[in-house]
């Protein structure tokens, strides 16, 4: 299956590669713009592909289960469902603290709510690399 591997390829390279790239050649406002959009649509794609995920990956564990070969609740579900967290945690819980922080209402400090977004954001496509390890290796 070569869906995870190629979500996992769109979180490299928007980490590593474009949200980089807009800070490099853009100025600060209109980069974090760009940036926030990018983001707001990996977030989309990221709950899809989870979602997708999952209900496949459901349906091979159950088979698996019901062949004696495992649990219903495999480490790939575990993978997608911390995935599912990151993403929502991330992306939809942090958002409008980040939004407020930056329009300086009270609360955490930008930095403090952009570093544990960024650490979200790391330990799902470290997550999401890890489930495409698993779904490649041979059985």
């Amino acid at each position: 299956m070569l869906l995870p591997a190629l979500w996992a390829g769109l979180l490299v390279c928007i980490g590593a590669i474009a949200a980089p790239a807009a800070f490099a050649t853009l100025a600060p406002p209109e980069a974090g713009r760009v940036v926030a959009r990018l983001f707001a649509q990996e977030a989309y794609l990221s709950l899809v592909m989870a979602i997708a995920l999952f209900l496949m990956e459901r349906g091979v564990a159950r088979v698996d289960a019901e062949a004696g070969k495992g649990s219903i609740f495999s480490a790939n579900l575990v993978l997608l469902l911390a995935t599912l967290f990151c993403t929502v945690a991330g992306y939809f819980a942090l958002q409008p603290m980040l939004a407020a922080a930056r329009a300086g209402q009270a609360g955490m400090s930008f930095a403090v709510l952009h570093g544990v977004s960024a650490g979200l954001f790391i330990l799902k496509a470290a997550l999401v690399c890890a489930l495409a390890w698993r779904v490649a290796k041979p059985a």
